[in-house]
């Protein structure tokens, strides 16, 4: 099992949890709105307070959000259709917006009835300890539900149930500024100080105020994540987790965007320009899981190919090559008299006629000669020396002949005229395993060649190819000789 097949199981295994969580805590949400609309209204009708009936208003409208949201949990938890491609997490922020809309309604109308009272007529308040221990447990209420909200909240990044949340802890000041106008307006009785009969409406407005402040920032939230608004300080986050990917050389752009309890994150990153396909795919999945780690998302990689700082020549001419299709091998480069002479073998089309691949080989020259690399190193005004060799890239596949007798006989001589020469070659130890076939008239021969496997593979190239000439020069019927070497303890 690959590590994105396993994170997505957990992402699927705690996505189900979650959803069963939200749902649960919207339910009791529902719940707790509907025993303090009753409280509330009652208090309302008896106690006369625009205070406590702005407060029944507000919790109405409270349970109407309630229900919004559980609506809203439910339908962003399903998964991606044919229609909605990314989910349906927008659902989470339509709901908040709507409930701000709600909130706002409710501070114009408890605004517009408080100066009434204040201004034109005024209603008889009919205060007592009852009212105030209701509302009392309403606090107490409040405290309980946004608690358990915020908690669910938090743990699965849900929108419609942060709103949630945060009205009811609103509710709890709110609540509190009622009661205290409620005290205030008994003790004017008591006292017989006239003003404070001015506390309720004031009360009131206090409560639209901050019912006010709530819905602006709960507006712009939600509206941030309608209009698709980066999460502030979460693209510096996975740029720098990114950055130490290994493989990666940079992070050229990061988009975010957020859908209820999910982001999607495209990125594009900059890879060695050599890299393989298969390395390149590996580092796109390690990107993937880096930001897995960070916030569950759903993570697009493009990948841009660039040069490495301080990349070899070679990597360079390589490099070169494959952006025009083309296979090199051999590539070689020395100075001379200031100038750079740069060797390679080009494998084309066995097909191709020499006009089609000495035009390719041409291009492939004078790409090479504008590399920077190349011009960096004296060869200035495109003087530097490139020579081509080239041979077919092979793709038939052919049968060897008969005479198999007479090609054993050849492969005994072979091996012991290698093996004749150990005292020459001091790297080598011994030769094996010599096959010598005929194909298509032609004799190719191959054979294992053990040697101490401590030395540099650049000397052993050089005896390698040392043995295969001294090989066509003692047996010259043989075409092409190939050589396999070999440390000597894996002989």
């Amino acid at each position: 099992m690959s590590p994105s097949t396993a994170f997505n199981e957990r992402s699927g295994q705690r996505t189900h949890v979650g959803r069963s969580a939200k749902q649960l805590a919207a339910i009791g949400s529902i719940g707790s709105a509907v025993v303090l609309v009753f409280i509330k209204v009652v208090l309302a009708l008896a106690t006369h307070s625009l205070g406590v009936l702005s407060e029944a208003l507000h919790s109405s409208l409270d349970l109407i959000a309630a229900i919004l949201t559980y609506i809203s949990v439910r339908v962003s938890d399903l998964p991606a259709d044919a229609n909605h491609q990314y989910g349906h997490g927008k659902v989470e922020s339509f709901s908040a917006f709507v409930e701000t809309g709600l909130l706002l309604l409710t501070s114009v109308y408890i605004i517009w009835e408080a100066f009434q009272r204040l201004f034109f007529h005024q209603v008889q308040i009919e205060p007592s300890w009852v009212a105030i221990g209701a509302l009392s447990i309403a606090v107490l209420v409040d405290v309980f539900r946004s608690r358990v909200l915020a908690r669910v909240a938090r743990q699965y990044q849900s929108e419609a149930l942060e709103a949630d949340a945060l009205h009811f802890s609103t509710d709890v000041w709110s609540t509190l500024v009622v009661i205290l106008g409620i005290a205030a307006v008994w003790l004017g009785r008591r006292t017989g100080i006239t003003w404070l009969r001015f506390a309720d409406p004031l009360a009131a407005l206090v409560v639209a105020a901050v019912v006010i402040w709530v819905g602006s920032r709960l507006g712009k939230r939600t509206m941030d994540a309608l209009l698709d608004t980066a999460p502030k300080g979460l693209q510096e986050r996975l740029t720098r987790a990114i950055e130490e990917v290994d493989g990666v050389l940079g992070v050229d752009r990061i988009r975010v965007r957020r859908s209820g309890n999910r982001y999607f994150v495209d990125v594009t990153i900059s890879v060695s320009r050599t890299a393989t396909f298969e390395r390149v795919h590996a580092i796109s999945s390690s990107v993937e899981q880096r930001v897995g780690e960070i916030v569950p998302a759903d993570v697009m990689v493009h990948m841009e190919p660039r040069a490495r700082i301080g990349e070899h020549l070679f990597d360079s001419i390589r490099a070169a090559a494959e952006q025009r299709g083309l296979s090199v091998h051999e590539v070689a480069a020395h100075q001379l008299d200031g100038r750079l002479a740069v060797d390679l073998h080009l494998e084309v089309d066995e097909h191709s006629t020499l006009r089609e691949a000495h035009r390719r080989a041409s291009e492939l020259e004078e790409a090479i000669r504008h590399l920077p690399a190349v011009q960096s190193r004296g060869a200035r005004n495109h003087s530097a020396q490139v020579n081509v060799h080239i041979e077919p890239l092979g793709t038939h596949i052919a049968a060897a002949d008969s005479g198999a007798g007479e090609m054993k006989t050849l492969a005994r001589a072979v091996e012991a005229y290698i093996n004749s020469l150990v005292r020459e070659y001091h790297e080598l130890v011994d030769c094996h395993e010599v096959h010598v076939h005929r194909v298509e008239n032609k004799i190719l021969a191959a054979c294992h060649c053990a040697m101490n496997g401590d030395l540099p593979i650049t000397e052993i190239h050089d005896v390698t190819a040392a043995l295969e000439d001294r090989v066509k020069e003692q047996f010259p019927q043989i075409f092409r000789v190939n050589i396999h070497p070999e440390p000597v303890e894996e002989r």
